[in-house]
């Protein structure tokens, strides 16, 4: 007969942790941005229930408050970081090692 070969299990003990690069993603000036936006989105459908259909205020500066909202202040609220003050602080210690000294 042949023999049978037994693969030992390695058991893992320290368990890695999955982190995921998302996590810190949006800060609170993000938050404020959106809520902004919300509230930019409600005034502009507001203006568009203001009056006839021919209304001036409807038919040019409802859509155009929209726009705004959708085009500007969505994105700046997803896109908005902040600079990391650990690329400040690798930028400084850079300058030191090449001999560059920035005066503050």
């Amino acid at each position: 007969m042949a023999k049978v070969k037994v693969k030992s299990k390695r058991i893992v003990s320290k368990k890695e942790k999955f982190e995921s690069p998302f996590r810190d993603y949006w800060q609170n000036t993000n938050y404020i941005l959106f809520g902004l936006g919300l509230v930019v989105l409600v005034i502009g459908f507001y203006l568009m229930t203001f009056g006839p259909f021919d209304n001036p205020v409807s038919l040019s500066i409802a859509p155009v408050v929209i726009l705004v909202s959708y085009l500007i202040i969505f994105p700046a609220a997803i896109f908005y970081t902040k600079k990391q003050k650990e690329h400040k602080l690798n930028t400084e210690s850079h300058a030191e090692n090449t001999g560059n000294i920035k005066v503050k």
